[in-house]
């Protein structure tokens, strides 16, 4: 990882879930996220493309990781590409 990838990644975390803030708890302790949406087996997202979860939003049986993806985008009504654009907006606020 880069220092300018390092540096991006403490500004995404720093957001907070970016799924609590539009849940109205913004400010949530954030984990980084990267989508593999466009990935093969294995490979991980650009660092550029990540998106700032709570554990729960993360990890957890209602998170992204728990639920998998289609579970999750069909239960908060949002995919992976909804939340990055969120968390780009909130990043250039």
């Amino acid at each position: 990882m880069t220092k300018d990838e390092k540096q991006h990644l403490d500004k995404v975390a720093a957001i907070g879930c970016v799924l609590c803030h539009l849940q109205g708890t913004p400010g949530t302790p954030a984990e980084i996220h990267h989508p593999r949406k466009g990935t093969g087996m294995g490979q991980r997202a650009s660092h550029y493309d990540a998106i700032p979860l709570c554990p729960e939003h993360h990890r957890g049986n209602t998170g992204i990781h728990g639920m998998g993806v289609k579970a999750f985008t069909k239960h908060y009504d949002i995919d992976e590409a909804g939340l990055l654009h969120i968390t780009r907006r909130l990043l250039n606020a």
